[in-house]
Parts: structure tokens; sequence; C-alpha cells
């Protein structure tokens, strides 16, 4: 929770700013996304609760403090002036953050966090905001393409032993039940975020016994109520009558066997031989849980193939995000207040029309047919907005829609901390359910693994005008 997570130049930027005596100009930044992840066709938003944990904390303590003074320059001075960082030992945050709520979809382009207040404030929270919601939006849009993959079969986060890191593993857990996990084998992550935690047991249980038989008789008899057999350490049918028979020992002693997980091999064929198998010995009821490295695309093709697998326990491909590590968010100064408390636009260049960032105060409209989101608008909260809406794709201004008067909307963003008083505070079950709720309002081309059909979303259209006169001012 120290404010040193953070790179050095939002320091020397901070102390260039108190210098300069712009340390309380207020300014307005954005934190968004250029891109979807993962070739998707959408993003959930998380990480919003742990981001205002760290806002709340943040306080320079006496040791940060120390640190900073001990830092020197080529020449072997101090790097920080004393009364800077007198200035950093007395500071507190004053900052306004409106939020998409964790659980809810957001798209390229638009604003996941708009951050108000001074302008050393906001640059010095920076760096750990795109830390904590880049990684978690990522992993949360993961959990929930390989939950949509899985078809309502729950899936189970088993990634940390693969994460980047324990708090990347724990934040990994957290985000995947937000994108619709059931649970996780992380028991921290159980402990702290109150997820539901599950697991079986290892190989190395089997091996640590002359026979398998024997090893699946004492693991019930230590959990026999929570008894999940992992049946392919030497030959994985044989290893499923070796379950059968420890299950009718524990059914005759009053308990049933929850389940039995393949890691290896022929998941489809071998899920198909298995289930004939336990439901002609009369456990229809127990569970085929199936790991070794899935992701959405392999659930799809399993489903596909008829697999007959009702639990997904997905590890290293869900808490890394293996096929796009990261999120590639950004965070871009886009209004300062002047003297005459009016609000002057500021932009970010680039030879890309579509890289060049967004100016004004942000706000994205979210329309509403028929319980189906049918579009969203970004639009400048200091400029009016038209009953008739009309939407202009930043990166190919050519493609519009235009949204007709009178139709449903709510403005996504909602204010979440105030003048550095934290304004909300919600459970994971909160976003999880908003989650599903979001993803069932989208249409399902949009929730294709691949070749997604593109959701409307962008600049409306006096705001796309505004931009490119702005653009061509500044160029």
């Amino acid at each position: 929770m120290s404010p040193l997570q953070t790179d050095l130049y939002q320091l020397t930027m901070a102390a260039a700013y108190w210098q300069a005596g712009k340390a309380e100009q207020e300014s307005v930044f954005h934190l968004f996304f250029r891109r979807l992840p993962f070739h998707g066709g959408y993003a959930i938003a998380a990480g919003l609760n742990p981001a205002l944990d760290w806002l709340e904390a943040f306080r320079f303590s006496t040791a940060d403090l120390d640190y900073l003074a001990s830092l020197r320059t080529k020449a072997g001075r101090a790097l920080f002036q004393e009364k800077f960082l007198s200035h950093l030992g007395d500071l507190r945050l004053k900052l306004d953050i409106d939020a998409i709520p964790e659980g809810a979809a957001a798209f390229a382009h638009e604003p996941l966090l708009r951050v108000q207040g001074p302008i050393l404030h906001a640059q010095l929270v920076e760096t750990a905001l795109l830390n904590i919601i880049n990684f978690q939006t990522l992993i949360a849009t993961k959990a929930a393409r390989t939950c949509t993959a899985a078809a309502g079969a729950p899936v189970i986060e088993f990634g940390y032993r693969r994460a980047q890191g324990q708090d990347g593993a724990l934040s990994a857990s957290r985000a995947a039940v937000i994108g619709g996990c059931r649970g996780t084998s992380n028991v921290l992550a159980g402990q702290l975020y109150g997820v539901p935690i599950l697991g079986t047991h290892a190989h190395s249980w089997v091996m640590s016994f002359e026979d398998e038989a024997e090893a699946f008789d004492r693991y019930v008899e230590a959990m026999p109520d929570n008894s999940t057999l992992l049946v392919d350490t030497y030959d994985t049918l044989k290893g499923v009558d070796h379950a059968i028979a420890t299950a009718k020992k524990l059914r005759a002693q009053g308990h049933e066997l929850s389940g039995i997980r393949l890691d290896s091999g022929d998941l489809a064929w071998l899920s198909q031989q298995a289930r004939v198998k336990l439901d002609a010995a009369g456990f229809p009821e127990v569970k085929i849980v199936a790991s070794n490295d899935l992701d959405e695309h392999l659930i799809e093709s399993l489903r596909h193939q008829n697999a007959k697998i009702d639990i997904w326990g997905v590890g290293t491909n869900l808490v890394t995000a293996a096929d796009q590590p990261a999120l590639g968010g950004v965070y871009k100064l886009a209004a300062l207040r002047k003297d005459d408390g009016t609000w002057q636009p500021r932009i970010k260049l680039s030879e890309q029309t579509a890289k060049s960032s967004i100016p004004g105060r942000l706000q994205v409209r979210r329309f509403i047919q028929d319980g189906q989101l049918i579009g969203d608008a970004i639009y400048d909260i200091d400029r009016s907005i038209p009953e008739t809406v009309t939407i202009v794709d930043p990166a190919d201004p050519i493609r519009q829609k235009t949204i007709p008067a009178a139709t449903d909307f709510t403005d996504v963003l909602q204010p979440a901390m105030q003048g550095g008083r934290r304004l909300i505070t919600e459970n994971l079950d909160t976003a999880r359910e908003r989650c599903q709720q979001t993803l069932a309002s989208l249409h399902p081309g949009i929730l294709r693994l691949k070749n997604p059909h593109a959701y409307p979303a962008g600049l409306e259209a006096g705001l796309h005008q505004h931009r490119e006169q702005v653009l061509a001012q500044y160029r």
C-alpha cells in the first residue's frame, strides 16, 4: 500500500509541478485502452475496489520520505528538495474518481476511470492505477471468455503456482471470480476475498503409496465428504476403476465420492469412457473434473467433441493471460482548469489518428433496447449531447451508428471517490453478478471467441468534430 509503488518519473514530475507552482492546478486524466484484449468483442472492468483501497491508504511515511531524501543525482546532490519532501509528507489526496463498475463491459477508448483533481495528486497515482486496473481487467476478461466457452459448467481457477508472483496470484484469483469462475485453489484468496476454495490432490499422493487403490482409500478416509480423486497417475481408465471401488466403500460408510479428475491424455475420449464406467457402476452424480493447460479455445473444442466434463480447472492460461499477457491501458491528461474556471482541452498527438487521445472530461453513455446493449457513445460532460446520438468509430470515422431519440440509456462512469474520500465498497458477488448480467445483455455474436461482431462504441459525433478541431489546432 506504499505510495512508492510508482515509477520514478511520477515523483520527479511531481517535484517539477511543485517547483513550477502548478501542483494545485486542477486536471482531468483518463485511464483507457485502445484495443480489446484477445482479439475479442468486449472487456470486463475489474480492479476498482483494490485501487480505491490503495488510494485510501495513500500516505508518505517517514521511512518513505527518508528513502527519497537519500536519493542522489549524478553530481551527488539530493534529488529532491527538503521542502518538496515536506509537502509530500503533508499530502492527502483530493481526487474525484468516476469509474466503470467492476464486472461491467468496457470497450476501446472508453475511460475505465476519470480522475480529476490537483495535477500533482493525479500524476502520483498513475502507475499504481494502471498496474491494478490493467491486470485485473485483463484476467476478468479472460475468465469471462473461459466461462462463456464452458457454457454454464463451473470453471475453477487453479493457477497460483504458475502466476506472476504472489501478488499476481491473488489479483488473478480475485479477477477470475469477477469474470465468472466459481472458485479458486488459492486459500489466501479465500480468506481475503471470501472466494470459495476447491481442490483435489496431487500425483505425489498416489505415488507415495505402493498401490493406487490404497492411495484412494486412504485419501477418502481423511476427506470423506470432500474427495475428488486424480485418476491419471498411471493408467487413467484403471484409475477410474480404482476410484469406483473406493466410491463403493465410501458409500457403504454413508458418504459419497465428489468427483474424479483427468489431467492428461485425450480428455474428450477419456471423459466419455469414464462417464460410462461411473454411470454403469451407479455413480451418475460423481463429477468429472478436467485440467491440463486448458483455455477457452480448448474448452470450446472439447465441448464440440461431446466431452463428458462437468467442471473445468483452468490454471496457467487464465492467470497469466498467456496469449496476451498485458492489456496495454494508458493514462492521459485530457483537460486543465484555467484561472477563469473553464476547462481547456489537452490532447496527445500521434501519427495515427486513432492513437491520439480524446480531449475533455469524458463520460460513456450506454444505450439499451429491449434489454440488450446496442451502443456506447463517449461524450464530453461539458458539451451538450443531442437527443439523437451518432456514434463515430475513432479508428475508422466512416463507421457510424445513429441512436434514435428517446432510446433508454445509462451513463456508465459512476462516482467512486470524491475529494479523496471513498464513496463505494462492493463485494465480489456483486461484481460477478454484474458481469453475468452484462454478458447476457450483449448480442451473442459479440461473445464469439473468434471474429466477434464489433459492438458499436466510439465518440459522440459532436465530440468527434471537436477532437478533429483540437487536433488541427495542435498540429
